[in-house]
Formats: C-alpha cells, sequence, structure tokens
C-alpha cells in the first residue's frame, strides 16, 4: 500500500521545474505622470493565478503624455531612461518576443475631448519613439474609464487569489460553493475616478455600467463607473472655478493650510474641459488663493460638486449616475492610497472613519509653515494639495455611501507582495489571454503537503522493508508468543 501510494503521489504531483520565464511591460501613461512595469511569469504556468510578479517600476520624470501636446519632439528624451531601464532588466535574448503595451487615461481623454487630432498625433508620437527599441511593441492606445475600471478589478482579485477555486488533494473536483468572494476596486487618479464590483444582486439597472466575465469557470456580473473629471486634480481645479465666482480676486479657501499663499491665472485654471462649467468673464487675469485650513468648509464646498438632487435610479451615488447597494470589502488604490498613506491613515486595525475625520481636522488646521518645516522633503506643490485631497477622498467616498459602518470594508493598498495595484497588470493578462475562461487543471496538493506525503510514505516503506527483513531472518522472535 505505501509503494502504492508513493507511486501515485509522484505521478501526480512530480511535474518538471520551469525551464523559461516570459516578460511583460506596460505603460501607465496617466493625467500627471507615465510609469513603466515590467511583469515576469513562467511560461509553464501561464494560467495559474498569482503566477505574474512585478519585479520592476520606473516612473518617468516628467508630467503626463497629453502635456507634450506641443512639444513632440520631447518624447523620445521623456521615454529613454526608462525604457533603457527595460532593456537592462529584461534579457537581450529575450527582448524581441517580451510586449509592450501603452494605455493613456483619463488625462488622454480629456485632450481626444479637446482635440482629437492633436491626442492622434501624441499616440503617433509615442508608437513612433517605443518602436525604435528591440521590443514586440502592440500599440499605444486611450483605454476607456469602464475598461480602466475593470482592469483594476481584475489586478486585484488576480494578486488576492479570489478567482481560483482551492482543490483538496481528496477530490480533484473544486467545489462549486468554494468559490472566494472578490474585492471590489477603488482608483483614483488626477483626471478621473473608478469604481468597480460585484454587486450582491445581479440586476444592475443601468446597462451601461454592467460587465459580464468569465474568468477560471466562474460568472461575475461586475458593476462599473468611471467619473471623468473627479480624479483629484481635476476635482481641484473645478472647486477653485467654482469658488473663485463672486471673488475680488481673492480667493480665501478652506481647503489650503493658514498662512498658504499662491497665485494662479485664470486661463489656465479654464484650460480643461472639466471646468467650462464654471466658465464666465473676470474682471481679473490672476486670482490669489490664501488658505485658511478649516475641514469642515473645505467638506461643505467640494461636496457642491456632487450633485445628488436627482436619480432616475433605485439608487444613485452622483450626477444621476446609478450605484447598486455596496457588497464586500474594497481595495482602494492609486491616489487613494498615496494620500492616505502620507496622512498615516492606512492602518485598517485602528483607523476609523471618525478618526480619519478628527485627523483631517488637525491636519488642515496646520499653519503652513510649521507644515513645511515638518515635511522639508516634500514638494510643497504635493503638500499643500493634502489637505484638499485627503477631505476630498472622504468626500467621494461618502457620495458612494460608505458609511462608519462599512468603512472598516476599505482596504487602503499600495502593493500586494511585490506588484503595484493599478490597473496595469489586468490590461496584460487580458492581451496576453493569461486569464481562461475555464478552470485551468491544477496539482491537488500544495508543495508543502506533497512534500511532507512523500516522507510520511517513504518512512512507511522503510519501516515496512525493515519489519519484513526481521521476520524473514528471525521468524521465532516474532512467532514465540503465539507458540
Amino acid at each position: 500500500m505505501a509503494v502504492v501510494a508513493l507511486i501515485a503521489v509522484g505521478l501526480t504531483q512530480n511535474k518538471p521545474l520551469p525551464e523559461n520565464v516570459k516578460y511583460g511591460i506596460v505603460l501607465d501613461a496617466g493625467s500627471s505622470h507615465t510609469s513603466l512595469y515590467i511583469y515576469k511569469w513562467p511560461a509553464e504556468k501561464e494560467n495559474d493565478t498569482g503566477v505574474v510578479n512585478q519585479i520592476e517600476e520606473c516612473k518617468l520624470k516628467g508630467p503626463g503624455i497629453s502635456r507634450y501636446a506641443h512639444k513632440l519632439s520631447e518624447i523620445d528624451i521623456y521615454l529613454t531612461e526608462c525604457m533603457v531601464r527595460a532593456s537592462q532588466v529584461i534579457p537581450k535574448s529575450q527582448h524581441e518576443e517580451t510586449p509592450v503595451y501603452l494605455g493613456a487615461t483619463a488625462g488622454m481623454r480629456l485632450l481626444r475631448i479637446e482635440d482629437a487630432q492633436l491626442a492622434d498625433r501624441v499616440l503617433a508620437a509615442v508608437t513612433k519613439s517605443l518602436s525604435n527599441y528591440h521590443f514586440d511593441f502592440q500599440g499605444a492606445r486611450i483605454i476607456t474609464g469602464q475598461e480602466e475600471g475593470a482592469y483594476g478589478w481584475i489586478t486585484i482579485n488576480y494578486l488576492l487569489g479570489k478567482f481560483t477555486q482551492k482543490l483538496s488533494w481528496l477530490y480533484l473536483r473544486p467545489n462549486e460553493n468554494g468559490a472566494q468572494e472578490t474585492f471590489g476596486a477603488l482608483d483614483l487618479g488626477g483626471a478621473s475616478t473608478q469604481i468597480t464590483f460585484v454587486p450582491q444582486n445581479k440586476n444592475i439597472e443601468s446597462p451601461s455600467n454592467a460587465l459580464h466575465f468569465r474568468l477560471y469557470g466562474r460568472d461575475y456580473s461586475v458593476y462599473t463607473h468611471s467619473f471623468l473629471c473627479y480624479g483629484k486634480d481635476q476635482a481641484l481645479r473645478q472647486k477653485l472655478a467654482k469658488d473663485i465666482r463672486g471673488t475680488d480676486g481673492i480667493l480665501r479657501d478652506p481647503c489650503f493650510h493658514p498662512g498658504y499663499e499662491t497665485v494662479m491665472n485664470v486661463s489656465d485654471l479654464y484650460s480643461s474641459p472639466c471646468t467650462r462649467r464654471f466658465a464666465m468673464i473676470h474682471p481679473f487675469s490672476q486670482f490669489q488663493i490664501q488658505g485658511t485650513g478649516n475641514y469642515q468648509q473645505c467638506q461643505r464646498s467640494i461636496l457642491e460638486l456632487f450633485n445628488t438632487s436627482y436619480c432616475p435610479y433605485s439608487q444613485c451615488s452622483f450626477n444621476g449616475i446609478f450605484l447598486p447597494p455596496l457588497h464586500g470589502d474594497f481595495g482602494a488604490f492609486s491616489a487613494y492610497y498615496y494620500v492616505m498613506d502620507f496622512l498615516n491613515l492606512t492602518l485598517e486595525e485602528t483607523t476609523s472613519q471618525e478618526k480619519v475625520i478628527d485627523t483631517m481636522g488637525k491636519f488642515c488646521s496646520q499653519p503652513w509653515e510649521e507644515l513645511k518645516t515638518y515635511f522639508g522633503d516634500v514638494k510643497e506643490k504635493y503638500l499643500s494639495e493634502y489637505c484638499f485631497s485627503g477631505t476630498y477622498i472622504l468626500s467621494l467616498l461618502s457620495s458612494y455611501h460608505f458609511t462608519a459602518d462599512s468603512w472598516k470594508n476599505i482596504h487602503f493598498m499600495g502593493k500586494i507582495q511585490s506588484s503595484s495595484v493599478g490597473w496595469t497588470l489586468g490590461y496584460m493578462l487580458n492581451l496576453t489571454n493569461m486569464i481562461p475562461a475555464e478552470q485551468p487543471y491544477s496539482t491537488p496538493l500544495s508543495h508543502t503537503t506533497y512534500i511532507f506525503l512523500m516522507i510520511l510514505f517513504s518512512l512507511i516503506l522503510v519501516a515496512v522493508v525493515i519489519i519484513g527483513l526481521l521476520i524473514f531472518y528471525k521468524p521465532s522472535y516474532f512467532w514465540k508468543d503465539m507458540v
């Protein structure tokens, strides 16, 4: 029996070790910056969830690619440093088979609204530049807000291992009831924000917000919506455009710290499609912002950006957009994480909604000079906007109907294991067909269980052999008591 068991375990578990790996590159061309990610995975295990690892992240120096619309000749230099870095990280022998994808998000969506031909010229310049490298360039395109939300949802659940059903070594077929609950995805960028999750009720009232996936043998009905112009940077511009109406060129703003002052051009403020609804002629070409640092007043001003006066569905978030009742846990990433991490508010065990509000109240009221001294290594532009950004996050999440009770379901995520949380991994997995519709075959034992059983059966086998030899050479020792 021990020999049979040993052979059975060996036949089912003894697979050759991966002999080669594959690589993939994705550039996330956001509204405020571009990041390059390099992924690596065993070639023989492409359809196993969780096997793709991020091995490198390179942030390009400079703004988002939409800012290069009128200086296309600089795009080559802009991309060079990180593409050279990718050439160094990935073995030269695999360059030609390594796919490169560039996905542009809300910054380029806004540029396309302003000037479609200009957006096309930016993408053409990026394509020309990336085609000069000896990788397998697969194209540059502007992804939709719905795609951005969906790929972020796929990334989180892929990295958390939520798509596959674990197999018991006693049962080779997965139990349908053993399917894991997925996480929702909350993504906040500079120009847009996305919310994506699987609602408890599969009936999604607004068809444009519904996505249907079959992944690893299970069907998912997913709700997603992307709010263009409601990323943190464009939301700030909206708020400023709204608040300077009726002023004399001086805006006393509660979302900036007491003592903070800066001057801004009115033309710059109205240059975005997001602020045009507030555009008007002013008697001044510049206006001054003077911070007053009051969290409650800041939130009241921010909430005016969300129109909750009408809803054609059973429930809405804002601006008449359908939102089903929240369900399950949510991973909040990108600017959600960066802002809350700076404010030291990402620890789930100790950070309640009440504590976040209290922290924001104290932070916003801190004098600007005192804050600069304490955070001397942080760029002033970023430091000056954390009060607004933190308050905006609280306001946005409340518009999604997160309450003090459901706040515990929000998990602020920067990385899962070694991989950054965002849409890029899900984008690559989709384009390389690495997520199968059906559940792939996998070995029913973990490596640890396999080793344990091999040792156990080997010991049993050795014991049987020893006892057999003793019986053969000294039979009287075993049978004398029976005589």
